[in-house]
């Protein structure tokens, strides 16, 4: 992937620069294609990323569940571990298998716990493993901590998909409302920016410092598509992070939707422009 983002990042500096010097009259347009060249790998690996993050979670459960089964069954925690490493964990197997091996060359439960957390990454995880350490070390009842482990993360994951499923319509909702706002801002653009910067034709106009004045040319249409575009680009990078930051509760997982929201706006207007422009 490393690779991948590298090229990318190459591909969309040769597209500009060739832009630049044999399509200037499509320059912003090519513009726009090579920054989501550049961008698209990092989205696209931003997606797997929380689809991973996911995947741990689901496969963490199914951890704790074998290892209550096999506490609960008189056997030791590390000879557990050990035990259960053999199974399939999707993506969290390496860190499984990790885990067991130090426990096998007599590193400490807790020591080798704190690196499974810490090489996993996750704060479902990371907190689930404080207090198996916790337990572990004070000498409680293993079982019935675990087993209250298995039932935090398996309400924490059903509470997660609740929410998604609550804010899903939400979802759809800001995507519809930022299309309309789009078309909307299109047809004053189109239709009515030419008239009202017809009726200023000779008008002159002063601000305080600046001495902006619209002579006999009118006023430049170049400056009013620019400063709208630049307007709905704002407009769809914001829209995007409000809707990561309502469902999935992160500002991160947002990008992913401003991404789609930013290449929407840029084909849309592009077109838009080129067929009624």
């Amino acid at each position: 992937m490393k690779k991948i983002k590298i090229i990318s990042i190459i591909t969309g500096i040769l597209i500009i620069m060739f832009s630049a010097f044999f399509l200037r009259k499509l320059f912003y347009f090519m513009l726009g294609i090579s920054i989501i060249i550049m961008v698209l790998p990092f989205i696209i690996s931003l997606i797997a990323e929380s689809g991973r993050e996911k995947e741990k979670e689901e496969m963490f459960l199914e951890f704790a569940r074998n290892l209550v089964e096999s506490v609960r069954a008189g056997t030791p925690i590390s000879k557990s571990i050990i035990n259960i490493a053999t199974k399939n964990y999707a993506s969290l197997t390496p860190h499984v298998k990790k885990l067991a091996n130090q426990i096998k060359i007599a590193i400490p439960v807790k020591q080798a716990l704190k690196t499974f957390a810490s090489d996993i990454k996750n704060k479902v995880i990371s907190r689930s493993v404080e207090l198996i350490i916790e337990a572990e070390t004070s000498g409680g009842e293993i079982g019935s901590v675990l087993d209250a482990i298995v039932k935090s993360v398996n309400e924490i994951e059903d509470l997660k998909k609740e929410r998604q499923a609550r804010v899903f319509s939400m979802v759809i909702q800001g995507y519809i409302i930022f299309l309309i706002f789009v078309v909307i801002m299109l047809f004053v653009e189109i239709k009515f920016m030419p008239l009202i910067a017809g009726a200023l034709t000779g008008t002159e106009i002063q601000t305080t410092g600046l001495g902006i004045t619209f002579g006999g040319g009118g006023v430049s249409t170049e400056i009013i598509e620019r400063s709208f575009f630049i307007l709905l680009l704002v407009q769809a990078l914001f829209a995007g992070l409000v809707i990561g930051k309502l469902s999935q509760g992160s500002i991160k997982y947002g990008i992913k939707h401003s991404t789609i929201l930013l290449i929407f706006t840029f084909l849309i207007v592009n077109a838009a422009r080129a067929l009624l422009g």
